[in-house]
């Protein structure tokens, strides 16, 4: 099982998170410019499963920002039989 984690005290906006998604999962970089297109890498097949992501330090902002695509991952991991739901 692959296994990220994203530092939010480490990353410095939302266009630094796109890069560093991107990045670690191999993803091309001009595809995920927005909310929008990392939903999109993330409901289709282009990342390996099964996948843990662990989301750390996010403050209220972000995870505002970023919860959809949180609970998303979430639901998917339960789904898929992996055990406990992806931290964050």
């Amino acid at each position: 099982m692959k296994s990220e984690r994203f530092d939010f005290d480490e990353i410095v906006d939302q266009s630094h998170f796109f890069r560093q998604f991107s990045e670690r999962f191999g993803l091309n970089e001009c595809r995920i410019g927005d909310l929008d297109g990392l939903w999109d890498a993330v409901t289709g097949e282009e990342l390996p499963m099964p996948l843990e992501i662990e989301f750390v330090n996010l403050g209220k902002g972000q995870k505002r920002r970023y919860g959809a695509l949180i609970l998303f991952l979430t639901k998917q991991r339960s789904r898929r039989g992996a055990g406990r739901p992806a931290p964050f």
